[in-house]
């Protein structure tokens, strides 16, 4: 099948979201409002779990890591976007561009990792109590980030870099607010076979695996559970990951629906609104579903609160 006609780009045009001129101003103020209470309410995560010593336990840091991967996640699409609806040159740059999708893909593919860490944090909690700290040691809890952000990296860096050897067409217009990958694979005119296979083969990997892990992890959760039929054991279990799966439903939920189980009929539309499900509005919930519901969250911020109050007060 002959290619369309190749030219040197220099620049991709983003359409952004299908939104009426009118309703401009309304989603740019609704947009900012959610990314900045993804900012402070991460940033607020993150402070609360380095400032106060009880929350300096294996779960906080897999959710402190969650936090600084939301909120950077966030901040890799939405000021682009937020600039884009304000701006009538709604461009970016080849070399941005390319940046921009490693970013997405990096903390994308760590966001999946760790939530398969904190399965297995939830899994060693409810079915070996007494050996908890032990199994979980310091050691290994930083062995298990710094795992999951060597694969994300290398991962999203070989994607990154089989883009890059691609040439690309005439038409240089994304139909999206970011550049996806697979928006920019469609504007290709280059073969596009190897990239293909590699999102094939890497997806399976990013996502596929750490999905069933998750799913087995809670398998062995209930059925340790069932053991124990108290309906203390069951409130444990229920209290410990409620928060997660709401998390692991959101995010796995919208990504496997987009892109491992795309319908024939796919309008843009629906592929806009689920992108961003996961891409801005599951970084925002993420403190609310985690923390703020958290009876330990709740007790960190109010001593942090006094203890700075006093603080305050010794100096006056």
């Amino acid at each position: 099948m002959g290619r369309r006609n190749q030219t040197v780009v220099s620049e991709f045009i983003l359409l952004g979201l299908p939104i009426e001129p009118l309703q401009q101003d309304l989603f740019y103020a609704l947009f900012l409002a959610m990314y900045l209470t993804t900012v402070l309410g991460n940033l607020l995560i993150i402070i609360l779990i380095q400032l106060d010593s009880s929350l300096h336990t294996p779960m906080y840091l897999f959710l402190s890591n969650l936090s600084f991967s939301d909120l950077c996640f966030s901040s890799v699409t939405i000021p682009k976007l937020l600039q884009n609806m304000q701006s009538q040159d709604p461009s970016i740059p080849y070399a941005a561009c390319l940046t921009q999708m490693y970013f997405f893909l990096l903390f994308a593919g760590f966001e999946s990792f760790l939530l398969v860490v904190m399965a297995y944090d939830r899994y060693v909690a409810i079915c070996f109590p007494l050996h908890y700290a032990s199994i979980m040691s310091t050691k290994l809890c930083l062995l298990l980030v710094a795992l999951s952000w060597l694969l994300t990296t290398v991962i999203s860096l070989t994607h990154t870099l089989l883009m890059a050897r691609l040439s690309f067409c005439a038409d240089h217009v994304i139909p999206h607010f970011f550049c996806d990958m697979s928006a920019l694979l469609k504007l290709a005119c280059s073969d596009v076979q190897v990239n293909e296979t590699m999102i094939f083969i890497m997806g399976g990997f990013v996502i596929i695996l750490p999905f069933l892990l998750i799913f087995l992890s809670y398998v062995r959760i209930v059925s340790s559970t069932l053991k124990v039929p108290s309906s203390r054991s069951v409130r444990k279990a229920f209290s410990t990951c409620g928060s997660h799966l709401s998390m692991v439903s959101l995010f796995y939920g919208t990504i496997i629906g987009l892109y491992l189980c795309p319908s024939t009929d796919n309008s843009t539309v629906k592929e806009t609104v689920m992108t961003v499900m996961y891409t801005v509005v599951t970084p925002m919930l993420n403190p609310f579903i985690y923390s703020f519901r958290n009876q330990d969250i709740k007790g960190a911020l109010r001593r942090v609160f006094s203890k700075q109050m006093t603080n305050f007060s010794l100096k006056q």
